[in-house]
């Protein structure tokens, strides 16, 4: 590495609504959950990513926690801002002996209006990027799979991330078709949330429907390997004390089943305007899934089923974006047909 190679930062970032990752140098350095704590008085960064994550829901009035993230896009400005520059400090902390400057590679969902984009970019900006360069989640999941995306063959990709699940058929570097909807992980949080309301009395908290979804997760209500039951601890809505409660995964899939019929629509909508030399691609290649929501027991069994087509589940699936992403960063003028700048 030359002495201008140590100085001279590129970071490929997947800002993502639950998890942010950071490659930097060919390597992720940075997989914190994209969350902040602020003092409300002073407007003070308290804390960013895991340690942020930990006062989540246990904070008391002069601290307020923000996921400056909503359904893929960025809601807070300013958190946001103040997100990526602590993100960014993470990596080689204490190690620089000049200002650096970064040149940015951020994906982004391909349903994002351009109001959403410049927010993007503008954040980025602002925590010091000197060049901004998006790219669409689904190329950078393709390109972070291995898929040569330039080929004149169509490979179908469903990532599920936290916020949005995008679906879209890759040709020629570019997105045939697509469907971006605004369901996905935080969907199954809040069902999981309602689920434990209504049905057995029980407050949760987001981290708590969080280990449910992780614990016991699951897409359908049979599953060969089936996790155990799981106790999970809240607030009796009647009583007001706390208990434990014994959950089953088939209860899960029950609670979470409308959420995954919406993921099921969007794929069937997404192979029914395809062009139909592509759909002979697909019926071949049948469909990657990547973003933490791949990781959902027997979600693979239950689209295979609906869509009678193979499914794969990507190695990694919830660094395939930030690989994706890594790998356009290196060899950005290879990627110029995908870069937005």
């Amino acid at each position: 590495m030359s002495f201008f190679d140590y100085f001279n930062n590129d970071l490929a970032i997947d800002l993502g609504t639950a998890n942010t990752l950071i490659i930097s140098k060919g390597s992720v350095v940075v997989d914190e959950p994209s969350i902040i704590a602020i003092d409300r008085i002073s407007n003070k960064v308290l804390a960013v990513g895991s340690e942020a994550m930990q006062m989540h829901e246990k904070t008391h009035e002069n601290i307020k926690t923000i996921r400056p993230l909503k359904d893929g896009v960025i809601a807070d400005f300013h958190a946001a801002e103040h997100m990526i520059r602590g993100l960014i400090k993470m990596i080689d902390s204490g190690k620089r002996f000049l200002p650096v400057s970064h040149r940015m590679v951020i994906c982004i969902p391909s349903g994002i209006t351009e109001v959403e984009k410049r927010a993007v970019r503008d954040s980025a900006e602002h925590a010091g990027a000197k060049e901004v360069y998006m790219i669409h989640e689904p190329l950078a999941a393709a390109i972070g799979i291995g898929i040569n995306i330039e080929r004149p063959v169509g490979s179908m990709i469903v990532d599920i991330g936290g916020g949005t699940t995008e679906i879209a058929i890759i040709a020629l570097s570019g997105i045939v078709t697509d469907q971006s909807i605004r369901v996905a992980g935080d969907s199954f949080t809040d069902d999981i949330l309602d689920y434990m309301k209504r049905q057995h009395n029980l407050l949760i908290g987001e981290r708590s429907a969080e280990k449910i979804k992780i614990e016991v997760g699951s897409a359908m209500t049979e599953l060969k390997d089936a996790p155990e039951d799981f106790d999970i601890r809240g607030r009796d809505l009647v009583s007001g004390i706390p208990k434990v409660v014994k959950i089953t995964y088939s209860e899960i899939a029950f609670a979470m089943d409308k959420s995954i019929s919406k993921i099921e629509e969007a794929v069937l909508k997404a192979l029914e305007s395809s062009p139909p030399e592509l759909s002979a691609d697909i019926y071949d290649n049948g469909i990657y899934l990547t973003g933490g929501g791949a990781l959902l027991r027997g979600l693979d069994k239950r689209l295979n089923l609906k869509t009678k087509l193979p499914i794969h589940v990507a190695e990694e699936p919830l660094r395939a974006v930030v690989r994706g992403t890594g790998i356009a960063l290196k060899n950005i003028d290879g990627f110029r047909a995908v870069l937005m700048s």
